[in-house]
């Protein structure tokens, strides 16, 4: 908590932007100042409500979708903020951070700068395709950068990787080193966690070798290779995240869905029905009576304001709080078997597209948990939010965790058709989602934990799914490998977008409330400040485009949507 304390001082020291460090002279500001608003908006750009990582997962229904139409939910303009802070603040920062490290030999600086980099514009490349980059940043020199392939972008991001790792091998080691690090922290020693972001790298070499699968066929080989060499995030105490802190004000150190949701009027944003539903149900009364349970990670992700839902088993439906309790799902729900409107219990939330009003019911609906944002653990007080409770918002952004590695290696493995290592590789990652999860509990340290699931439902949790893997046929084992990946991806979308592209499952997801939402995004228009002032620029026709790493159909997949 002591290092924790000084990171987010250097927050309200340095990273308290009231002046922008893009407006300042090139010997006003110093590396460590455009480093830490560099990770400070890295995070707000990966983990910010409406972030990169948000609208990932809203689109794989981890997160609640709004739009009935998805080119329309996700328009160019939806955009402007995120490539403003991707391009303006972050790359800006760090081209600006690059001269200053040369100069003063601070190569641990370069080498968190090269880092994040490599990360922003390989996802970039994931949302939109094409981007510019080699003519970026030039100010005056060039207003139309005109766009790089996304494979030019993966090579570059693999060399600046390859560069990173150099830095931070120099020897011997810098004299200056960064005075705090916003995600690994300051040893006792008072050296950066070297080890811990060659670590990082590595992992990022391999999601970037996932991400290329269907179209290298080396990609697999390439990954193995790190692995063979154990120096990647392979315990969840190394995983690749940004820390908030509990601060209210002077400066608001607090995770963004935190000090969004937890206000007097209530939560600012709805749970996803989807998500919420296949953790309390999916096993139970299936094929195998092993566990007939919630997930365990329940009472961690979400916290219940109320303790029943309109028009749920027990409870009146109410037209205004939730108009959907008094109306009939659509034929296409029927016909699927899908749950629709409400959830049993207080679980508030709403299905994928639903774009009704919004009532007053801020204190009553399902807000954001313990985990991953620093809410509540829901231990069944149904009480209303407010300022300050749970965990205060010392949550976390999740960027790439070691359980995101485990899923991989099962994916892979099921590509290779050896189900038996995709079975051993996909419990790991369960394993380790659960243990970081109930970590999270005493960060609210009102909770009356002991209403937690008790540990030993976690092995029942995992013996029941892979009981059922071992059952089923392989379009069944994709299905329960996706689901189980997108529950651990639980605040950050990322991942589950790239892998529901490339793999095309689940194939159950919950479906739009509209029966004909128009194709899936396959990549997202251009942001409309990019595409309406870059000569070099033409904006999509539709969000059919696919990005150079998606070779499945065009049309038709993926088959959930």
């Amino acid at each position: 908590m002591l290092v924790l304390g000084l990171l987010f001082s250097c927050e309200s020291t340095e990273l308290d932007l009231t002046e922008n460090p893009n407006l300042l002279d090139q010997e006003e500001v110093s590396a460590d100042f455009l480093l830490n608003s560099a990770q400070l908006d890295f995070a707000r750009l990966i983990g910010g409500i409406n972030g990169l990582g948000d609208i990932g997962a809203e689109l794989t229904r981890i997160h609640y979708m709004s739009g009935r139409q998805y080119n329309q939910n996700y328009s160019a303009d939806s955009f402007n903020n995120e490539w403003r802070m991707a391009y303006s603040q972050i790359l800006s920062d760090l081209n600006r951070l690059y001269p200053l490290a040369e100069e003063g030999d601070l190569h641990y600086h370069t080498g968190i700068g090269r880092t994040l980099e490599a990360f922003i514009i390989v996802t970039l490349v994931d949302f939109f395709g094409d981007i510019p980059y080699t003519e970026t940043l030039q100010g005056l020199d060039n207003f139309n950068p005109a766009l790089n392939t996304g494979e030019e972008i993966y090579a570059t991001a693999l060399r600046l990787l390859t560069e990173a790792e150099t830095a931070f091998n120099v020897d011997p080691k810098p004299i200056f080193q960064p005075e705090f690090d916003l995600f690994y922290g300051i040893k006792s020693d008072s050296d950066i966690d070297i080890e811990a972001w060659i670590k990082a790298i590595n992992s990022i070499r391999i999601k970037i070798y996932a991400q290329t699968r269907l179209v290298d066929p080396d990609a697999a080989g390439k990954i193995n290779t790190i692995i063979d060499s154990g120096n990647y995030i392979s315990d969840s105490s190394e995983d690749f995240q940004f820390r908030w802190g509990a601060n209210l004000a002077n400066p608001n150190t607090r995770s963004p869905q935190y000090t969004a949701s937890y206000i007097n009027t209530g939560a600012a944003e709805y749970m996803s029905n989807g998500l919420m539903n296949y953790m309390m149900s999916d096993k139970v009364g299936n094929a195998s009576a092993t566990f007939e349970e919630m997930d365990p990670r329940i009472r961690y992700y979400f916290y219940r304001q109320n303790a029943t839902t309109p028009g749920a088993a027990g409870a009146r439906p109410n037209q205004q709080r939730l108009s959907c309790s008094v109306e009939s799902p659509p034929p296409h729900y029927v016909a699927g078997g899908f749950n629709f409107c409400n959830l049993p219990n207080g679980y508030w939330g709403r299905d994928h597209g639903d774009d009704d009003g919004i009532p007053p019911d801020g204190l009553l609906r399902t807000v954001w948990g313990v985990y991953p944002f620093g809410g509540r653990f829901d231990d069944n007080t149904f009480e209303e939010v407010d300022q300050g409770i749970g965990g205060g918002g010392a949550g976390i952004t999740p960027v790439f965790l070691s359980s995101t590695i485990d899923f991989i290696r099962a994916e892979l493995a099921m590509v290779a058709e050896n189900t038996v290592d995709a079975r051993t590789f996909m419990l790991a990652g369960i394993a380790k989602s659960f243990t970081k999860v109930r970590s999270f509990g005493t960060l609210d340290t009102s909770a009356d934990l002991s209403t937690s699931a008790p540990p030993s439902d976690d092995a029942d949790y995992m013996a029941e799914v892979g009981e059922l893997f071992d059952a089923a046929d392989t379009n069944g084992k994709w299905n329960i490998l996706a689901n189980e990946f997108f529950v651990t991806l639980f605040g950050n979308g990322i991942d589950a977008y790239n892998f529901y592209r490339r793999v095309g499952a689940p194939f159950d997801l919950q479906p739009n409330l509209e029966p004909n939402p128009g194709a899936f995004i396959r990549s997202h228009f251009y942001p409309g400040n990019l595409a309406n002032n870059n000569s070099n620029v033409t904006q999509k026709s539709g969000v059919t485009d696919r990005v150079f790493w998606d070779t499945n159909p065009e049309t038709g997949f993926p088959i959930a949507n």
